[in-house]
């Protein structure tokens, strides 16, 4: 059977493929406690499965515009008014299935063969994926723990060239947790306007910024026409399985994305996207307990890794990652590097993680070892998590 070539150019999610490896375990009986997926363990808060319910009810089960509904890009709208400071309309917004579908559209719509792309590394690996899908040069940008994995903008500088038609921030980042300041976006703002690049800003966990606000480079002077931005609702409102996000650009963009979908998706469920409008109209109150917990539960995992014997751990300012440094552990274990810490947790302790080239390549000049831990589980599990990591590190 023949292939496409390109395929072999595509990557996947490493994080499913572990999450199957401990499914596979507790099937055989082993007792597994999982940091490895980056879901909310929260259901989805009970006015918005109310909503979802009533749509269903209603009629809601036949296509709609390949752009979303109407009410409830207006509903973006408002949200991204309040929540960025900045005024876009309707037709600035598109509604996909899910945020993975806008990483992917801005990247075809924008990107040519031969381009660069510069990207946050370690990351979210399907950036580094669709770059290379297109036949683009990713260029890696290291983030790093001494910047409380923020990255330098001067190397950021350094890496720009007349080839360069993209960057893509992540922040709150996957799977570090850091958070960019507003300095770093201003600077950035700049380079990308003196040197006329896209920026791609992935704000999935905007609302997950735990010390200070969050803040938008598309809110910066000049920024808004040349800024893709990422949001959706699988992480704010644990509505992973309900797959709804949404990408807010220019006009002339969106009716881009918008044939990308008639051509990929047809359109998002309908249903899904009343729920989602009643998840940014109704109560907070149900989201921002999760949050708040979310908070509590980072300090918790936290000070109890940073009591195990070689490994330090940074607090992260957002999202539901810690990504410890687990060198010197490597070491007096004698593991070659963190995916062999990865197995030994998981086959020695019971515990998954995921090790830190689930999340792209060593950056040059890298010679640290990291894992990432997901606390989007319970206090309980991250307590007895940890104490068995302790326990297999320092026997």
């Amino acid at each position: 059977m023949q292939i496409a070539q390109r395929m072999s150019l595509l990557g996947t999610e490493t994080a499913f493929e572990v999450l199957a490896e401990v499914n596979k375990l507790k099937a055989s009986g082993k007792d597994v406690i999982s940091f490895a997926i980056g879901e909310p363990d929260f259901d989805t808060p009970s006015n918005i499965i109310a909503a979802g319910v009533k749509a269903l009810q209603e009629g809601y089960t036949h296509y709609g515009p390949s752009n979303g509904l109407l009410p409830f890009r207006e509903s973006i709208v408002r949200y991204i008014t309040r929540t960025r400071g900045i005024e876009v309309n309707p037709e600035e917004v598109v509604v996909v299935p899910g945020a993975k579908p806008i990483i992917f559209y801005g990247i075809v719509a924008c990107i040519n063969e031969g381009d660069e792309v510069i990207y946050p590394n370690p990351g979210f690996p399907i950036y580094e994926s669709v770059i290379n899908f297109v036949g683009a040069k990713p260029i890696p940008l290291p983030l790093l723990e001494e910047r409380d994995f923020r990255f330098d903008v001067n190397k950021l500088k350094g890496k720009i060239t007349n080839r360069t038609k993209m960057i893509i921030l992540n922040s709150p980042q996957n799977p570090t947790g850091g958070v960019l300041t507003e300095g770093d976006l201003k600077e950035i703002a700049a380079l990308a306007i003196e040197n006329d690049i896209w920026v791609f800003s992935d704000e999935i966990y905007c609302n997950m910024v735990y010390d200070g606000e969050f803040k938008s480079i598309a809110s910066l002077p000049g920024m808004k026409e040349r800024t893709i931005l990422l949001d959706g609702f699988s992480k704010t409102y644990a509505m992973t399985g309900w797959r709804l996000g949404f990408g807010v650009m220019n006009t002339e963009l969106a009716s881009h994305f918008t044939r990308l979908a008639i051509n990929s998706v047809s359109c998002t469920a309908t249903f899904t996207q009343m729920a989602g409008l009643e998840g940014l109209e109704g109560p907070q109150e149900e989201s921002q307990e999760m949050i708040e917990e979310f908070k509590a539960r980072r300090d918790i995992i936290v000070n109890a890794l940073n009591g195990i014997e070689g490994i330090s751990c940074r607090k992260p300012g957002g999202a539901f990652y810690v990504f410890p440094n687990v060198t010197e552990v490597c070491k007096r274990l004698k593991l070659k590097d963190s995916k062999e810490f990865q197995q030994y947790l998981l086959y020695e302790a019971g515990v998954a993680v995921l090790a830190r080239t689930c999340f792209g390549s060593r950056n040059q000049e890298e010679d640290q070892e990291y894992i990432r831990l997901s606390y989007a589980a319970s206090r309980e599990n991250i307590i007895e998590g940890v104490k068995r990591m302790k326990k297999a590190v320092e026997k």
